[in-house]
């Protein structure tokens, strides 16, 4: 079954993938991968964001906000106080290729992108996550496991992260899957009122990660 419909939820997903600093000619650069896309032969581009129920980001889902060129931003750890480039000005570009999402942002005399260029040269920081509010997606059922196919996305930022493991901060337990299953199916919900349970749970999460539980 086809859905399409903006959620207004936004959701994060974070990876352990390639992201490295390039420099040439004395500009400095960071390259990355915010997402990789679902292979079928590749077990490690399903997501299990809780028992019985998998995600998968398709090819294809980033092509309307690249082409109709969603104002980006490239943070770190998502902080808008991080901010390390933008695709209006041109100092993010974003692409896509077989793999997946692709970002390179062109670093500036901050101290932020000095110092996040260190991490990720010294190997402290390995991994990459974007925001994005799904506008499309596919969602069925296959032996007892839900399944969700993200088909296109509003995108709000992408960039290195502290945190590579994938995870859904809006959808990260079992206490929330009655409430997503329930948007995914299309029933009525408030959406207000799920979004900002979710999005208190996902600051405990981030707490907890914090000190190390």
């Amino acid at each position: 079954m086809s859905e399409t419909e903006k959620t207004n939820v936004i959701e994060r997903r974070a990876i352990k993938t390639e992201v490295r600093v390039s420099r040439i000619d004395g500009a400095s650069k960071i390259v990355g991968y915010a997402s990789v896309f679902y292979d079928k032969d590749d077990d490690g581009t399903e997501f299990e964001i809780f028992e019985g129920f998998v995600e998968r980001i398709m090819p294809g889902a980033f092509d309307r906000a690249i082409r109709e060129r969603d104002d980006v931003r490239a943070l770190f750890n998502h902080a808008p106080d991080n901010m390390l480039g933008r695709t209006e000005p041109g100092t993010l570009r974003l692409s896509v290729d077989r793999r997946g999402l692709r970002y390179e942002i062109d670093l500036g005399n901050t101290i932020i992108a000095k110092d996040v260029a260190e991490h990720i040269e010294r190997g402290d920081v390995t991994g990459s996550s974007f925001s994005f509010a799904v506008t499309d997606q596919e969602t069925r059922t296959e032996d007892e496991v839900d399944i969700r196919e993200i088909t296109g996305v509003r995108l709000f930022d992408v960039g290195p992260v502290t945190y590579p493991a994938y995870e859904a901060t809006t959808t990260g337990t079992r206490a929330m899957a009655t409430e997503l299953r329930s948007i995914l199916a299309g029933k009525r919900v408030d959406r207000r009122s799920l979004a900002e349970r979710l999005k208190k749970h996902s600051i405990r999460q981030e707490v907890r990660r914090k000190k190390g539980g």
